[in-house]
């Protein structure tokens, strides 16, 4: 009983760390999607100034936003995939968080009854 508990201690740590990378991966897409949104801003705000750089090559600015706006849109869906994976390696942590508790909860009262059929056999005898 006691190696099935230390393998359950063992996979809510590992289960507990993938959350954390899922976790992880998700602030990143989130993170770079923001990035993106800042670059849009800028270069829209850039493209419509008067003068510079913007009215000579309008193309040029066209595709870097288009190109920024896809890349926010692509971190955004990875970011939601991330999160669907948050919640799965939760329901999964907490199974086995709960497994873990029981098991140990058995192994404690286990122990506790050995406890007492050892003083009920030790009475007698005194």
């Amino acid at each position: 009983m006691a190696s099935r508990r230390d393998r359950l201690k063992k996979l809510v740590v590992v289960q507990e760390q993938l959350k954390a990378l899922h976790e992880t991966r998700h602030a990143g897409f989130v993170a770079q999607a923001i990035a993106a949104e800042t670059e849009v801003q800028d270069l829209t705000q850039s493209f419509n100034s008067v003068g510079g750089m913007s009215q000579l090559f309008p193309e040029l600015y066209h595709r870097r936003i288009s190109a920024a706006i896809n890349k926010q849109q692509l971190n955004l869906g990875l970011a939601n995939v991330e999160v669907g994976k948050i919640a799965a390696a939760t329901a999964r942590t907490n199974m086995v968080e709960r497994a873990y508790r029981d098991v140990r909860r058995q192994d404690e009262r286990d122990s506790a009854d050995r406890e007492r059929l050892e003083i009920i056999e030790r009475k007698p005898s005194e």
